[in-house]
């Protein structure tokens, strides 16, 4: 199934211990590129969000950022580190007793002292599994999002395929009168030139140059490129890269019939031709 690399997912949670809410956005790119933007308190997961995005996405510049909100519904508990307190004190006496005043600090003085009393550190394992499975869901969703629209481009580029074939089919059966025309001015242009002509010649000239307005290997080549084209559109892996060599293929083989081309019309439909593969290559490039 083609999946588009330009989609977009939002999935949020909120429980009584956080808010989370995972964006992640995703453009046409060559490689695979991802920046993750992840808050101070959960930066540790960092590795564990690019492992799964590499096994979820091929292609695309992903950019994938997560919010985070604690929830506070008690207060947080405190620690007073004792070793450093009674440190504070005995210093405090030690200067009393040097300047001769014996003025104890106060207990507010003592935990203002740094490293005093410090926050109890939060355990926050459990908002990193639930960010980490909120992730997941938000990867289905973009991957669903990329489905869709690749299928939308899958079927703009299979319409563009039809219309180039019949243009291809018209081409070859341009082909016989096309050659029957140059045949006769030919045979027009060589009479005024003299009044007996070499039938021996005729022929000759007539075999040098059906082989140089011969496209036939052209138009056989754009038939197996359309064809293989149909093909990797129907396959489930990444085909974007494929897809683009296909693209440069069919390029080349019309710009090959164009400059063989002894013939307005052919000369038009090889223009149409090429307006078609621009097309579709600009939707190629968005695909994974």
């Amino acid at each position: 199934m083609i999946h588009s690399m330009t989609a977009f997912a939002r999935k949020e949670n909120r429980d009584e211990q956080a808010e989370l809410v995972w964006e992640i956005r995703s453009v046409n790119h060559r490689y695979l590129e991802m920046f993750v933007r992840l808050p101070e308190e959960l930066r540790a997961i960092e590795p564990l969000i690019r492992e799964k995005i590499n096994k979820r996405l091929g292609r695309g510049k992903i950019d994938c950022s997560l919010r985070f909100k604690p929830v506070q519904t008690t207060v947080a508990g405190v620690e007073v580190n004792e070793r450093l307190a009674t440190q504070v004190m005995e210093a405090a006496d030690k200067v009393g007793h040097l300047l001769h005043e014996a003025v104890p600090p106060s207990i507010m003085d003592i935990l203002r002292w740094p490293g005093v009393m410090t926050v109890a550190p939060q355990d926050l394992s459990p908002v990193q599994e639930q960010a980490a499975q909120l992730l997941d869901q938000a990867i289905d969703s973009l991957i669903e999002t990329r489905q869709r629209e690749g299928q939308a481009l899958a079927g703009l580029i299979q319409q563009r395929c039809i219309t180039m074939r019949e243009q291809v089919g018209r081409v070859k059966q341009r082909i016989p009168s096309v050659l029957e025309s140059i045949r006769e001015r030919l045979r027009t242009r060589l009479s005024e030139l003299s009044d007996e002509l070499d039938p021996g010649r005729l022929e000759q000239e007539m075999v040098i140059l059906t082989q140089r307005l011969d496209v036939d290997e052209e138009l056989d080549r754009l038939y197996t490129h359309l064809d293989e084209v149909e093909r990797v559109l129907q396959q489930e892996e990444p085909v974007g890269r494929r897809l683009d060599f296909l693209m440069q293929e069919l390029n080349r083989e019309v710009n090959t019939l164009s400059s063989k081309s002894n013939d307005a019309e052919i000369t038009k439909l090889a223009v149409d031709m090429k307006v078609l593969i621009e097309q579709m290559r600009e939707q190629v490039q968005n695909i994974e």
